[in-house]
This record gives structure tokens, C-alpha cells and sequence, in this order.
């Protein structure tokens, strides 16, 4: 069967809808919505040379979707990244390897030296990643947390000097959040590496993202100074998902993440969400740790895979 790559039309909701489908048939632990695909589009950094790409059947029918573009964050320059997705139900028709060619021929032509894409860690999965030349490297878990079971600790009592605001909180001025979150991504685990250094940039592309909820993540104040936070995304269908757990060095050891991530959590389920994801690098035992005793469960695990292009 024929399988045609393109560009997706921002225009055009079928194939915004088609996106949004096929992201959540082949990684349902991911919170994805139609407003957050056009967002990503609209505001992408121009150094980040992002694509979204379909891969289509010869009679229309989208089967296949890739995120390409540059790492323009990461502190090492050639970087980029590759994440191809295809309906489990349209697997062997050729999407996945139409979806990598053209991604990589793409990110090559801009400039990259190393691609790197996140990988089901599953033996069909591996194959594939192996057979068109990238290598293993670390891997991360996706938790689930099943909001309705009743069976969510208590939030802890908060140390002295220590209190807990929504980010809602700081509508008229999130840079405080900004310095945290800036300091936390920097000791994130991973390959490629980010550094937040445009506070421009971070408004742009996660304060202002339609799929972070303001009112579900949770900071934790030490003498009136964001310490921690716990960052949520969720998708309006009773989804939630963990985007970013992390607290600022000086006061790590504490049992501030836990703090913000427990108050987090039982404000979801007030509100109306019934189960809950979050991702975890597989050697982030700290983490790890917080999410067990919060109940979450291993659901899935991938793997980072990186090319070398060019040459």
C-alpha cells in the first residue's frame, strides 16, 4: 500500500482531529488535544524548525504522525528530534519508515547532527528503531494512577514556613515560576539536555500552553519563595497528566515536590479527573519513589534511540 507524507494543514480539523487520534491509539499515556496541537504549531520557536508531518493512505486516510525539529534548548548544537506515531491498527503498511526518511532528510538539510526519538521499549518497537540505524539509550516509565479507587494519601502537613498556592496564583507575574522551573530542567535527567534561558520564550511556549492547568498545579512557598512545583496538564476528559515535578536545589530533601504533587493530585480529583499519568526517567529513584507511594503503577516503558545524520 502507498503511504504519502505531508505537512499537516493547520486549517483543517479533520486533520487536527486525525492527530489527536492516532497520538492517543499509540501512546494513551500522553494528554493530547486538538488545541494543544495547534498551539504547539502556532507558537514554535523558529529556531526549533518544527514540523508535524502525517503519513497518509493513497484514498486519505491519516495512519501516521511525526514531531521533527530542532533541540534548539539543549546546550550541545546539532541536536534535534524525531517522534513518528502510527495506529497500532495500521501497523506494517510502511508509515513509520515513509514518516522517519522524510524527518530525517529534513533535519539533516536544516543543520542536525544527531536525532534522537523516544521508542515503546517492546521488541516490535525496538526492531524498528535498531533496523533503521539508531542506537539504545535511557529509558523512562509511564505511570497510571487510577483517581476513583479512593486509596490517594492524604496531603502531608505542610513544614513550618512552607505554603501551597495554585499557579493561578501568579497570573500577573509567573517569573518566580519561571526561575524555578528553569532550575529544576537544567538537574532533569535525559540525552539531549535543556536549558530555559528566554523567559519570552517560556511564556510563549508553557505558561501560556492551553493544556496546562494554572489551577491544578500546585507550588510550594518557603518564606513566600516558589521552592517547588508540581506542573499538570490535562485534556478535559478527566485526563491528567504530570508535565514537570521538581524543586530548586537549596531546598531538595525536603519533601516539597511530594508536598505540591499531593495537593496537586486531590484537587484533580475534586475537580472531576478519574485517572492520572506522569513519566519518569528509570534511574530518577527519588521520583520513582514519590509516585509509588502515591499509588501510581508502571504502565509502559520506553526508550531513548539516537542517529547519527549526515555523512
Amino acid at each position: 500500500m502507498t503511504v504519502l507524507v505531508r505537512d499537516l494543514r493547520p486549517d483543517d480539523p479533520a486533520d487536527v482531529e486525525a492527530v489527536v487520534r492516532v497520538r492517543r491509539a499509540a501512546l494513551p499515556f500522553m494528554i493530547s488535544t486538538a488545541e494543544g496541537i495547534l498551539f504547539d504549531l502556532s507558537v514554535a520557536n523558529p529556531a526549533q524548525r518544527y514540523r508535524l508531518l502525517l503519513a497518509e493512505t493513497a484514498d486519505g486516510e491519516v495512519i501516521g504522525t511525526a514531531q521533527v525539529g530542532i533541540a534548539y534548548e539543549s546546550p550541545e548544537p546539532g541536536r534535534s528530534f524525531v517522534n513518528p506515531y502510527v495506529d497500532p491498527a495500521r501497523r506494517g503498511l510502511g508509515a513509520g519508515g515513509a514518516l522517519l526518511r522524510t524527518a530525517e532528510a529534513y533535519l539533516a538539510a536544516e543543520g542536525a547532527t544527531e536525532a534522537f526519538a523516544w521508542v515503546l521499549d517492546e521488541p516490535a518497537h525496538r526492531a524498528f528503531a535498531e533496523r533503521h540505524g539508531y542506537r539504545r539509550g535511557r529509558s523512562a516509565h509511564f505511570l497510571r494512577l487510577d483517581l476513583t479507587a479512593g486509596t490517594l494519601p492524604p496531603v502531608p502537613e505542610p513544614p513550618a514556613g512552607v505554603e501551597l498556592r495554585p499557579a493561578s496564583a501568579f497570573a500577573a507575574d509567573p517569573r518566580p515560576l519561571f526561575a524555578v522551573d528553569a532550575e529544576a530542567t537544567a538537574d532533569e535527567p535525559s540525552d539531549v539536555g535543556a536549558e530555559l534561558t528566554d523567559y519570552e520564550d517560556w511564556l510563549r511556549h508553557t505558561w501560556n500552553n492551553p493544556v496546562l492547568d494554572r489551577d491544578l498545579t500546585m507550588v510550594a512557598l518557603v518564606d513566600g519563595e516558589p521552592a517547588a512545583f508540581s506542573a499538570v496538564r490535562t485534556d478535559g476528559a478527566g485526563r491528567y497528566g504530570s508535565a514537570m515535578t521538581g524543586t530548586v536545589r537549596a531546598h531538595r530533601g525536603r519533601g516539597l515536590a511530594k508536598l505540591a504533587k499531593a495537593a496537586s493530585l486531590h484537587r484533580a480529583r475534586a475537580a472531576g479527573c478519574t485517572e492520572a499519568f506522569t513519566g519518569n526517567d528509570s534511574g530518577n529513584g527519588p521520583m520513582l519513589a514519590i509516585n509509588r507511594w502515591f499509588g501510581y503503577e508502571i504502565c509502559a516503558t520506553e526508550t531513548r534511540y539516537a542517529k547519527k545524520l549526515g555523512g
